[in-house]
């Protein structure tokens, strides 16, 4: 398992959650959400800064069967502005099937409902996501995904 923080980020038309793991790469944990639109690459690259990430691991929504659809090319859109913007290597896109409804669900499980949810779900399914990236590296011994490339 590589050493280094590593950011999760869930993409949405709304809003983008952001979650960070620990040096180790042991535990991910909700961070921040970010407003979608202008601007939202400009913060992702300062918590990138503030947070000394090896990597940013952006959520690819598929369908169960592992279709893309639109909501895939606009996370694709978003990871290769943000490669633009870092290091070559640091963004990786990674599937997201299913995190924010896991999300949702440990939400509403430890007891936190309506607007309360709604303002923490997207980074609760950034968590989930970042995990997922997290235990399937320790699992194969290679970093997850697939490593997104600038246009520059």
């Amino acid at each position: 398992m590589r050493r280094g923080t590593r950011l999760g980020i869930d993409v949405g038309s709304v809003r983008i959650g952001v979650a960070r793991c620990d040096p180790g790469g042991i535990l991910a944990s909700p961070l921040e959400t970010v407003k979608s639109g202008k601007g939202d690459v400009d913060r992702i690259v300062a918590l990138v800064a503030e947070h000394e990430a090896i990597e940013v691991v952006v959520g690819l929504p598929t369908s169960l069967s592992g279709r893309e659809g639109p909501a895939a090319e606009a996370a694709r859109r978003f990871a290769a502005r943000l490669a633009d913007r870092l290091p070559p290597d640091t963004v990786r896109l990674h599937d997201e099937r299913l995190t924010t409804v896991t999300a949702e669900s440990g939400l509403r499980a430890g007891g936190v409902h309506g607007r309360a949810r709604r303002a923490v779900v997207d980074q609760a399914a950034a968590a989930v996501l970042l995990q997922a990236a997290l235990d399937a590296e320790r699992l194969t011994g290679r970093p997850p995904g697939e490593i997104v490339r600038g246009s520059s």
